[in-house]
This record gives structure tokens, C-alpha cells and sequence, in this order.
């Protein structure tokens, strides 16, 4: 099943706060494998296709390096078509002697963490078939186990690396928040996303049509984090795609009625989470 078209709502793109967009563009072209749509002196919209914005980057103006302990991105991650195009992508970065943060199996799925030249992170993954998800009172089973290295690596098939399939997707964002009470309820009863699966008291992951997440969120950072600077390097917004404009305008007012703030910004309305995330309700 494809987690990431209609009737189903999912994360589209993700725009970060960068403090040197040119050298932020080498890493995300000759690294990750994106390609470049759009460049300005200050800005750029990457892609796989060639067509589909799946990253932006800025460099704000007086930028500051990433704040810690605050609120906003812990991850976006990039969904691979396949585990041959995984054990590729890992040839590649093993070969390149970047640094890797992880590589977990997740049982739903299958991942390698890095970040980039400024610390904002990043999650490239495959899924396992959903037949395979194991599902419990509406919960999916999901865990950190060690990634089999070996056996990822012996399915890669291409000879040199070429960039990412032009079928890789933003598959899902997970954020840094604040708290989770009042997180839950904006992401639930507000954007309209179901909880699949609570992680103790630290962790929430939403979804719409039964995937593992589109969006997780913890409070890894302290509860009480604060918000970091505008001028800060990290997440500046990420965008949601929802089905229809009756889906969407419903969305809004359930937004509104629960105590959120949602404006008009030209074809896209924006709100933000409880913790200060920006976020676009597109169609």
C-alpha cells in the first residue's frame, strides 16, 4: 500500500535553517544524492525526480548554530523505494568515511542516521512490507534493534553510486516538542492524525491510514523545552498534503475549536504545534 498519496494525509517536504547554503548544497547533492530545482543566493529546493520538492534549505539572515536542548527537528527522513536501493546508499556512505549516527532496525522498517554539516538530522529508510507489521489494540510494534549491516549491503545492486531513486519520498518527520499532552491533542484532534504508537512517557507516533508514523514526537530535549531562535540553525516549517479541500477546511476549524491559531498564506494555511513547529496544511 503507498502511505503517501491520497486518501492518505503525509508529511510532503521539509524546510531547514542552514548556516552556509552553498556548502549545505555540496553535502545534500554529492552525500544524500539529492538534485537542485531551484538556487538562490540564500536558498535552495532539492529533488529526486526532478520535479518534487522534497528539502528546502535557507541561510537566514545573522544565522546562529543549531541551539540545544530546544524544540524543533530531530529528524526528517527520506523513504527509499526498496532495500537493494538501502544497501546502496549505505556502499555509498560507508565509502565516502562520513560519519553515521546509527543504522536500526525497526522491525517496521529499516534505517541509517547521519547528520548534516550543521547538525540538523536526517533518517534514510525502507519499509517492510505492511503485511509484516505486527499490530496490537491499534498499536503497531515498533523497536530499536542493531540493522543487519551484511545483509542490507549484499542487496545493493548498483555498481556506482548515482544519486537517490527518483521515487524517494519525505517519509516521515520527528520532532522535538515540549510536552505531550497538548501535543497529542494538536496532532490528534486538530490535524486529524491517529496515535499508533506510545513510546513510555517520552514519545508519541502519529499516523493517517495506518502507517507505522508520518510524524513522531519526543520529548527527548526536557519537558519545557524551549523554542530556538528564529535565526537559529535547524526546522523552519514542514509541510502536510491532505486529500481534498473539504478534508483540509475541516482540519482547520477543528484547529481553531481546540485553541490553535491557523492563517491564509496564498494556497496554503499555516498553523504551529504547541512547542513552536511551523507547519503548512496543503492540498
Amino acid at each position: 500500500m503507498d502511505f503517501h498519496t491520497k486518501p492518505i494525509t503525509f508529511v510532503k517536504s521539509v524546510t531547514i535553517k542552514v548556516q552556509n547554503v552553498k556548502q549545505s548544497i555540496t553535502f545534500y547533492q554529492e552525500l544524500i544524492g539529492l538534485k537542485v530545482l531551484k538556487e538562490t543566493e540564500r536558498t535552495a529546493h532539492l529533488t529526486a525526480d526532478g520535479t518534487t520538492i522534497l528539502l528546502s534549505i535557507e541561510q537566514p539572515d545573522h544565522v546562529i548554530p543549531k541551539q540545544p536542548r530546544t524544540t524543533g527537528l530531530y529528524h526528517f527522513a527520506l523513504l527509499l523505494p526498496s532495500r537493494a536501493d538501502l544497501g546502496d546508499m549505505l556502499k555509498h556512505l560507508i565509502q565516502s568515511g562520513y560519519p553515521l549516527q546509527g543504522a536500526s532496525d525497526h522491525l517496521v522498517s529499516e534505517a541509517i542516521y547521519l547528520a548534516d554539516p550543521d547538525g540538523n538530522g536526517i533518517e534514510i529508510y525502507t519499509d517492510r512490507e505492511a503485511s509484516e507489521w505486527e499490530w496490537n489494540n491499534g498499536e503497531v510494534l515498533m523497536a530499536t534493534e542493531p540493522l543487519h549491516v551484511e545483509s542490507v549491503l549484499s542487496e545493493g545492486q548498483a555498481d556506482s553510486w548515482s544519486g537517490l531513486p527518483a521515487r524517494t519520498l519525505m517519509g516521515h518527520i520527528h520532532l522535538h516538542v515540549s510536552e505531550l499532552k497538548k501535543t497529542k491533542e494538536f496532532y490528534t484532534k486538530g490535524l486529524g492524525f491517529e496515535l499508533v504508537n506510545q513510546y513510555g512517557t517520552q514519545a508519541l507516533f502519529i499516523s493517517s491510514g495506518n502507517y507505522h508514523h508520518h510524524i513522531g514526537l519526543n520529548t527527548w530535549n526536557g519537558i519545557g523545552a524551549p523554542t530556538p531562535s528564529e535565526n537559529s540553525v535547524g526546522l523552519k516549517s514542514f509541510t502536510l498534503m491532505y486529500p481534498s479541500e473539504e478534508t483540509r477546511a475541516n482540519v482547520v476549524n477543528n484547529v481553531r475549536k481546540i485553541g490553535a491559531t491557523v492563517s491564509k498564506e496564498t494556497n496554503s494555511f499555516v498553523t504551529t504545534d504547541p512547542s513552536g513547529n511551523r507547519i503548512y496544511l496543503n492540498v
